[in-house]
């Protein structure tokens, strides 16, 4: 298969002040240096969202993302730990897209918080087993003490490229397969 997979970054957070931005931004620079796929932020605050069964799902935002989740074959989420799990934002926005959208995907998870944001990287794991998204094995993780300046911008390690690298490769390599059962 020698057709580019399209990876979509995806911001996982909408707070006010959030550094998901950074994180996402410094992700895609690393990514663009390859040339194995074609990768896109993809920033679920964009397209207004609303909580799970709360209207009656005509929103328009609702239609663009789920297209846009259908576009992707793969994706690396960043995500942010808020009280030991992931922003409700993500949750939503996992939950409002059409499900087979999601299906037979592959995903990476780059996360941060205090302790790395590990505890919201396992609750999403477990969401993203139930939508049949196949996630990689390698998972950087940042720690607001030692990654980040004055806890709001983003300086990463250099040790964490090389964790990067092995993520995308990881979900390249997936992505190609899954995409194979989707065709």
């Amino acid at each position: 298969m020698t057709e580019k997979l399209n990876i979509g970054i995806i911001l996982g957070s909408t707070r006010e002040g959030r550094v998901s931005e950074q994180v996402g931004e410094w992700a895609k620079q690393i990514a663009d240096q390859r040339n194995d796929a074609t990768y896109e932020i993809v920033d679920i605050a964009k397209y207004n969202l609303p909580f799970l069964g709360t209207t009656d799902g005509t929103e328009p935002g609702l239609a663009k993302w789920t297209e846009k989740i259908n576009s992707l074959d793969a994706f690396v989420f960043v995500v942010a730990e808020y009280n030991h799990g992931l922003p409700a934002a993500l949750k939503n926005a996992l939950d409002v897209a059409a499900p087979t959208s999601w299906h037979n995907k592959a995903a990476g998870i780059m996360s941060y918080g205090s302790t790395g944001g590990a505890r919201a990287a396992e609750h999403l794991r477990g969401i993203l087993g139930e939508l049949f998204v196949a996630d990689v094995r390698t998972h950087p993780t940042f720690s607001l003490f030692t990654d980040f300046e004055n806890f709001s911008t983003f300086k990463p390690a250099d040790l964490h490229f090389e964790n990067m690298t092995s993520l995308f490769d990881q979900v390249n390599s997936w992505g190609k397969a899954l995409k194979a059962i989707r065709n």
